[in-house]
């Protein structure tokens, strides 16, 4: 029992620090406004680059659960092609972040996605839980 505790001991003086912090982490919510029919965010690509994913793949998501066209601006914001309020937006890009970026066994948002054929895992750097997940949107 004894060498278990200090096999324990090495191996957590071993790990990164950050592994420890308990800052809380938080998902910016969208700026953007309704023009005419469509709506503009103008912050996508910083929430995308905040989760650390690919815009494509977090636009492809949320267009998809919103039922609405959309597309990136070379501004870096989007457009939607139908008027729809922050709060649902903001709903399903947290939506987003539970299914794809937080780790499900530590629930932090330092998470890779790894592909192996035709499946795709989300890989906690944190504690090295490894989760299959659903790849029904291309990441």
């Amino acid at each position: 029992m004894e060498e278990y505790k200090k096999l324990l001991e090495k191996v957590r003086k071993e790990l990164p620090e950050h592994v420890f912090n308990k800052e809380r982490f938080e998902i910016p919510k969208v700026r953007g406004h309704i023009q005419g029919n469509r709506t503009v965010i103008n912050n996508f690509l910083q929430i995308a680059d905040t989760l650390g994913r690919e815009p494509e793949g977090m636009l492809k998501f949320v267009l998809r659960e919103l039922a609405t066209p959309g597309e990136i601006k070379k501004s870096g914001g989007i457009i939607m092609g139908t008027k729809v309020p922050a709060s649902r937006i903001n709903e399903k890009i947290k939506q987003y972040a539970h299914s794809y970026v937080f780790c499900y066994e530590c629930g932090k948002p330092d998470t890779k996605i790894e592909k192996e054929g035709n499946f795709s895992f989300l890989k906690c750097t944190a504690c090295g839980a490894r989760h299959a997940i659903k790849s029904k949107v291309r990441l």
